[in-house]
């Protein structure tokens, strides 16, 4: 099986050869260039390059087309922060509540930072064809608030004054609408919708179903191509239904929650991504990385439904490589279907 289909067997709730693995490997690319994380970010043809690279090394089933996340408030106008070992990082948050009645959305083709994306995008559909799923990104107009205001701001706006919440995410769903669409037909195969903010880690389920989900279900039925929804390492097993409704094919999933549990509440309707613990991940041993892609394999593998991944959408810096040498090895030993 190629790639591509591996990942759709795996999403249509049936047994593949083996399970889909996804490396969400972005800034790793700089490694294999030798440069460093700010000039690697700096071409659309070294992350291009990167990808390539990357999968060749370890095998993954899919090229991810990410940057780092707050290209989206980058093309804002916002600052971006650079560090050597890890991704870079939003700057001061610009927006005031104030200013949000004449915020205007940037137009995505005329944004620099996002046509470099759009063209690594294309760079990997020439040489992915049909064959390797090229996983593009966008952070949910619901949880980007945070790099445009900061945390408590953003908190204080969804509690004390839902007329300007609104009036923030109507610009904000217009722009990621657009963001993704442009990825897609720059040949993106589908499309990972960040939104940490609607975990039920950072907020109850009841506030979740006023304002996290309307504003997916709204974006995501206007995005023209299949969806992950990604919630960065938060919980999501109390809103697993509620996600479903949104329209969304795959959920990203805690290492904090039970994969068992999760497929069991995912219903076959939705396909589980996760969950290895990309944090513990940086101090595993060769066995015990492979002991951790067995158990979660045994968890949620069977009947399809599940590619593993890391829980948190980005794998750090500092993760080593036999560790992700040993997760192809280990997917390739304990991930065969049918699932002993």
């Amino acid at each position: 099986m190629t790639s591509m289909q591996r990942v759709l067997t795996a999403i249509g709730q049936e047994e593949a050869d083996r399970v889909p693995y996804f490396l969400l490997l972005s800034m790793h690319g700089a490694k294999e260039l030798n440069l460093s994380i700010e000039e690697y970010f700096s071409s659309a043809k070294n992350v291009f390059e990167g990808q390539l690279k990357l999968r060749e090394k370890y095998g993954h089933d899919c090229y991810y087309s990410l940057f780092y996340a707050p290209i989206d408030t980058e093309a804002f106008g916002a600052d971006v922060i650079y560090s050597e070992d890890g991704p870079p990082n939003a700057g001061e948050p610009f927006l005031k509540k104030e200013m949000i009645d004449s915020l205007r959305a940037p137009t995505v083709g005329e944004s620099k930072v996002l046509k470099k994306v759009l063209d690594a995008t294309s760079m990997l559909k020439e040489v992915a064809k049909d064959e390797v799923p090229i996983i593009g990104v966008v952070v949910s107009p619901f949880s980007l608030p945070v790099m445009q205001m900061g945390f408590s701001s953003y908190l204080d706006l969804i509690y004390d004054d839902r007329k300007l919440f609104e009036k923030l995410m109507r610009v904000n769903i217009g722009f990621c609408i657009n963001w993704a669409n442009a990825q897609l037909e720059a040949g993106a195969t589908a499309i990972t919708y960040f939104d940490p903010i609607s975990s039920t880690t950072i907020i109850p389920r009841e506030l979740y179903l006023e304002t996290g989900f309307k504003v997916a279900k709204e974006t995501i039925s206007q995005i023209n191509g299949p969806t992950a929804t990604h919630f960065a390492s938060g919980d999501c097993l109390p809103i697993m239904k509620d996600i479903i409704e949104t329209g969304t094919a795959v959920v990203g999933v805690s290492i904090f929650e039970d994969l068992r549990d999760l497929k069991s509440a995912a219903d076959k309707r939705l396909t589980l991504l996760g969950n290895l613990n990309a944090i513990e991940m940086r101090h595993w041993s060769v066995e015990q990385t492979k002991q951790y892609v067995k158990e979660a394999i045994d968890s949620a593998a069977k009947g399809g439904g599940f590619i593993l991944a890391d829980n948190h959408g980005e794998i750090p810096w500092d993760i080593k490589e036999e560790t992700l040498l040993a997760i192809r090895e280990a997917v390739y030993e304990y991930g065969k279907y049918p699932i002993k």
